[in-house]
C-alpha cells in the first residue's frame, strides 16, 4: 500500500526531486516505510510506501527490463502470481519477488489493456519513455483513489489532493463559493460526487478508468470496465441454484487476500458480511485469526460490539474490542484534513479509531465493504420498494401525516421511530428515484432551501444519480448507489482512514469477478420481500450461526447527536464565528435555528450540523489557510 505523486511541466521546466519531494512528503502516512522517485526531464514521479508483499524488495519505482517503463502503484494485485507465470513463459525477467512488477511487464505486453487482467485494488501511473506519455488507471470499483489538475502549464497527479496542492503551479480556489450547484450537491449527498472535487480545477479520476497523457498536453480518457446490468427478478428462480458458486467465488476472494508478509486480521462488526469474511479465512487459516470491533459511550442503540463478540467466541477468534468516549469534536480537524473536502459521513470517526487500534496488532485488516451493495443489503432498498407498492397512496395524505409527526419530538437513538416514520411518510409522497434520494440525503430540499438560498436542490449530479437504466426500479437505486456513494463515500472513508493509520484495508466482496457472478443473480434473490440479502444469507447457512445471519441490519455508525448535545458550545463558536459568517455562503439564521433545534432536543439535526462543521473546518484548513 502507497501513496503516488509525479507532474509533468508542459513549458519544459525540468521537474525536481526536491518538488517532488514536497508533495510525497504529505503521502507519508501511506507510506511510512520509504520513499522512490523517478524523473525524466520535465516529468517526474515519486511514492510512498507501506511494506506487505516482498518486504526486503520490490522498492518503487519498478520497471521493466531495459528501463522504458517506469511504474509507481498504490495497492495490491492479488493474481499477480498467475500473471508472473503467465509472463515468465513469454520470456520476461523479473528482479523483484513482488507483486508491482506484474505490472510493468503487463504494460510491455498489453498496453493499456493490460489493466484488465490485474485482479486487484490499485491506483497506478506508469511512465513510457519511449513514446513520452504518462498513463494513469485506478481499480474498477475505485477502492484506491487518484486525483489529478490539468491546465496549459502543469499536470499534476496524486493519491491525496493535498499532495496535488503542493505543487506552487496550483491554485486553491474553492468551488462552493462561485457555484452554488456544487454546495447543493455537498449538502445534499454529504460528499462532493466525483469526477468533480471542492477544489476548482482538481477532478479525481472515474474508477474503471484509463487517462494517457504525453508531454504536449494531449490527453484521452476511457472507461475500461463496467459491471454491466443486473439481473431483473425471475420469480421461479430459487437460492439454492447459486448458493454453491457463490460460496466458491467468494471463498477464492478471501483466499487471494490472505497474501501478506505481514500481520493479518479482519474488522468484525457482528453482522452477516464480516462474519461471512471471518469464517471463510478460518477455511484457510490454521493459526489464530486477530479480529477487532469498536464500542462506544453515550447511547446503546449504536453499539454493535456485544454482537461482535458472540460472533468472535462462535468463529473461534482472539478478539479485541475498543471502546471509546465522546470525541468527535476533537478528531474533526484531523479528518478533514486527511480527507481533504469537506465529509459529512460521521462513521468516519470510529473508521478511524478502529483502524487506529487495529494498526497496533496487524498491517492488513479484511473487511466486510461491498455486501450490501452486491446484495441489496441497505433497509432503504426495502423502503424504497415499499413506497412503491403503496404508490396507490395519495400523496398528501402522506405528506400530511408527515406534518403531523413533525409536532413531536426526535431523538438521537439509531432506531428513533418518530425520525424514521416522519422520513418514510415525507419520502413516499414523491415519484421513487426522489423519495430514494430523500431517505439518504443529508440536507433535505425543504432544509436546504433555507440554509442555502437559491441553491439548485436538482443538479447535475443528482440527475446522474437518479438516472440509471435497470430492468428494475429497485434494481435502478442499487446501481445508483454503487456509482456514487460506494466510490465517492465508503470507498474514500475506508481508504483515507485506514491510511491515516498506515492500516491496509482489503475488501474481499469488491472483487470484480464475484461481483460479476452476483450481478447475474436474479434481483428477487438479493431483496425478497422484506428481506434484504436473501441469497448471501442462505449461503451463509453452515459457516454462520442462525443468529448473526438473521441479525436486524445494523449500520455502522456513532451517537453523534447525543455526543454533539453535550459539547454544543464548540460547534456553536465554528458554525456561527464571524469567519464563517463572512463566508457569505450559508444562511446564518437557519444555521442558527438548526443548533437551536437539536440542543433542546426537538430534532435531531447531529447530520447537518456534522456536514456543516466539516465543511467550515475545511474552509479553515484549505481556502483561509
Amino acid at each position: 500500500m502507497c501513496g503516488i505523486c509525479g507532474a509533468i511541466h508542459f513549458d519544459g521546466e525540468p521537474v525536481t526531486r526536491q518538488r517532488l519531494r514536497g508533495m510525497n512528503e504529505r503521502l507519508r502516512h501511506r507510506g511510512p516505510d520509504g520513499d522512490g522517485y523517478f524523473i525524466d526531464g520535465n516529468f517526474g514521479m515519486a511514492m510512498r510506501r507501506l511494506k506487505i508483499i516482498d518486504i526486503a524488495g520490490s522498492d518503487q519505482p519498478l520497471y521493466n527490463e531495459d528501463g522504458s517503463v517506469a511504474l509507481v502503484f498504490n495497492g495490491e494485485i492479488y493474481n499477480y502470481r498467475e500473471l508472473r507465470r503467465r509472463l515468465a513463459a513469454r520470456g520476461h525477467r523479473f528482479k523483484t519477488d513482488g507483486d508491482g512488477e506484474t505490472i510493468a511487464h503487463l504494460y510491455e505486453e498489453y498496453g493499456g489493456d493490460a489493466v484488465q487482467h490485474l485482479r486487484g485494488m490499485f491506483a497506478l501511473a506508469l511512465w513510457d519513455a519511449r513514446r513520452g506519455s504518462l498513463l494513469l488507471a485506478r481499480d474498477r470499483f475505485g477502492q484506491k483513489p487518484l486525483y489529478y489538475y490539468r491546465d496549459g502549464r502543469v499536470f499534476v497527479f496524486a493519491s491525496e489532493i493535498k499532495a496535488i496542492l503542493a505543487h506552487s503551479n496550483v491554485p486553491v480556489v474553492s468551488r462552493f463559493t462561485a457555484d452554488p450547484s456544487a454546495l447543493a450537491d455537498y449538502l445534499s449527498f454529504g460528499y462532493v460526487p466525483g469526477p468533480e472535487t471542492a477544489f476548482r480545477g482538481i477532478r479525481m479520476l472515474t474508477p474503471a478508468s484509463l487517462l494517457e497523457i504525453d508531454r504536449e498536453n494531449k490527453v484521452s480518457e476511457r472507461r475500461y470496465w463496467d459491471l454491466g446490468d443486473l439481473t431483473p427478478p425471475n420469480l421461479s428462480a430459487k437460492a439454492e441454484t447459486y448458493i454453491g458458486e457463490l460460496r466458491e467465488k467468494l471463498d477464492e476472494a478471501v483466499k487471494l487476500r490472505l497474501v501478506s508478509d505481514v500481520p493479518l486480521g479482519a474488522f468484525l462488526s457482528g453482522g452477516i458480511d464480516s462474519s461471512m469474511i471471518v469464517a471463510l479465512m478460518r477455511r484457510h487459516s490454521n493459526g489464530v485469526i486477530k479480529t477487532f470491533s469498536i464500542g462506544f459511550e453515550g447511547d446503546d442503540s449504536f453499539d454493535e460490539s456485544p454482537y461482535a463478540e458472540r460472533a468472535a467466541r462462535d468463529l473461534g477468534t482472539q478478539h479485541q474490542c475498543f471502546r471509546v468516549q465522546p470525541e468527535a469534536l476533537s478528531l474533526l480537524s484531523e479528518l478533514v484534513w486527511q480527507h481533504d473536502q469537506p465529509f459529512a459521513d460521521s462513521s468516519a470517526i470510529p473508521t478511524y479509531l478502529v483502524s487506529k487500534l487495529t494498526r497496533e496488532q496487524v498491517t492488513v485488516a479484511l473487511t466486510g465493504d461491498g455486501g450490501d451493495e452486491l446484495f441489496a443489503g441497505y433497509e432503504r432498498f426495502y423502503a424504497a420498494d415499499l413506497m412503491r407498492k403503496l404508490s396507490f397512496l395519495p400523496p398528501p395524505i402522506l405528506r400530511g401525516a408527515a406534518k403531523w409527526l413533525g409536532f413531536l419530538p426526535e431523538g438521537t437513538g439509531y432506531y428513533d421511530p418518530v425520525k424514521r416514520a416522519r422520513r418514510f411518510l415525507r419520502a413516499g409522497s414523491q415519484r421513487l428515484e426522489e423519495a430514494y434520494f430523500d431517505l439518504v440525503r443529508v440536507f433535505s430540499a425543504e432544509l436546504l432551501a433555507e440554509v442555502c438560498p437559491g441553491a439548485d436542490s436538482h443538479s447535475a449530479s443528482l440527475t446522474a444519480y437518479l438516472s440509471a437504466s435497470q430492468a428494475h426500479p429497485i434494481a435502478n437505486l442499487v446501481a445508483a448507489n454503487m456509482q456514487s456513494y460506494l466510490p465517492d463515500d465508503l470507498l474514500i472513508k475506508a481508504d483515507r482512514c485506514s491510511m491515516l493509520a498506515s492500516l491496509e484495508a482489503r475488501a474481499p466482496f469488491l472483487d470484480h469477478e464475484l461481483a460479476e457472478y452476483v450481478a447475474g443473480i436474479p434481483f428477487n434473490l438479493k431483496l425478497k420481500g422484506s428481506r434484504t440479502k436473501h441469497v448471501l444469507k442462505e449461503a451463509a447457512r453452515g459457516l454462520l450461526p442462525e443468529a448473526i445471519i438473521e441479525r436486524k441490519k445494523h449500520g455502522f455508525g456513532i451517537p453523534l447527536g447525543a455526543w454533539l448535545r453535550r459539547d454544543m458550545g464548540r460547534a456553536r463558536e465554528l458554525l456561527l464565528s464571524q469567519r464563517a459568517r463572512q463566508r457569505g455562503i450559508l444562511e446564518m439564521e437557519a444555521v442558527e435555528r438548526l443548533i437551536d433545534e437539536h440542543e433542546r432536543g426537538w430534532r435531531d439535526h447531529s447530520r447537518q450540523l456534522w456536514a456543516l462543521l466539516t465543511l467550515e473546518e475545511w474552509h479553515r484548513q484549505f481556502v483561509d489557510g
